[in-house]
């Protein structure tokens, strides 16, 4: 009866480690939701605002790693997530910064204004496609980049017990992920800034068991255990959204576009401050 009591306490302590997550591998259903967003996210709703937005286009953010995940699980499934373009426009969207052109679908877009135009030919024309159709805007910027890097196992650990046939242990482990994002003048073709950030992916596992001769030939034998992963494209994404943060910090610092208001104090932002803080971090090897 102890042993069994030692048991149930066990598995009671590896419940309380847990992050509130499930023990059990079967979850209830739950409706759909917003995506969940890091606090980088916040920190682009927090930057200062534009004296006037930036067009800009995006066409394509590719993914360049030319990381696979490992076989068994599929030789021809990619690491890291293929939709980092859509990614990039909702952060640039979110930042307030830019007037975000569509690029992507180009082709898309241009066949659908032909079909409007050759409607307008016909009789008994909607209203709503009668008007003469307007040239497409022109971008200023062309942001440029994509997914450089996907390292896994950059680190590894765990720790571990056993007692008397007991045992409880968690292991972990660390990915990283890193994007290039750079901003360039479509009439001269210029760099105006590059910044490249990275991203940690962490997952975690937990387990506990018992293996125990209650009685002779009587054996008890007990295993519970759980792994968690931080989804990979949350990560890809925050990845974007602090580069994007740091591209526009780098362009207001160069005086490559002006935040609104015509003093010093208008530049004054908490979050544009930490930015800028991070942009000047000397690596330690540089300092010896």
């Amino acid at each position: 009866m102890k042993k069994i009591i030692l048991v149930g306490l066990m598995l009671a302590a590896l419940q309380g480690c847990s992050l509130r997550e499930p023990m059990g591998a079967e979850q209830d259903t739950e409706s759909p939701t917003l995506t969940p967003r890091a606090s980088t996210y916040y920190d682009l709703l927090n930057m200062p605002r534009p004296k006037g937005r930036l067009m800009a286009v995006v066409y394509g953010f590719r993914d360049q790693t030319g990381q696979y995940k490992p076989t068994p699980a599929s030789s021809f499934s990619t690491s890291v997530t293929q939709g980092a373009a859509s990614m990039l426009m909702d952060a640039l969207q979110a930042s307030g910064w830019f007037v975000v052109l569509e690029r992507e679908g180009l082709q898309n877009l241009l066949t659908e204004r032909k079909i409007i135009r050759a409607s307008q030919k016909k009789a008994n024309t909607p209203v709503n496609i009668q008007g003469e159709l307007p040239p497409l805007q022109a971008a200023n910027l062309m942001l440029e980049g994509g997914i450089i890097a996907y390292d896994t196992n950059v680190r590894s650990g765990g720790e571990g017990a056993r007692y008397l046939g007991i045992d409880i242990s968690r292991e972990y482990r660390v990915d990283q992920v890193s994007v290039n994002l750079r901003a360039v003048d479509v009439r001269s073709g210029q760099v105006l800034a590059n910044v490249m950030t990275s991203k940690t992916i962490y997952s975690v596992g937990r387990s506990a068991g018992v293996f125990k001769f209650i009685e002779f030939k009587k054996l008890l034998e007990a295993e519970v255990g759980y792994t968690t992963n931080e989804p990979a494209q949350l990560c890809v994404l925050s990845a974007i959204e602090s580069a994007v943060g740091h591209l526009l910090t780098q362009g207001i610092e160069r005086k490559l576009w002006a935040v609104a208001g015509d003093n010093a104090a208008a530049v004054q932002n908490e979050t544009l401050d930490r930015y800028l803080a991070q942009s000047k971090i000397v690596p330690e090897e540089e300092n010896e």
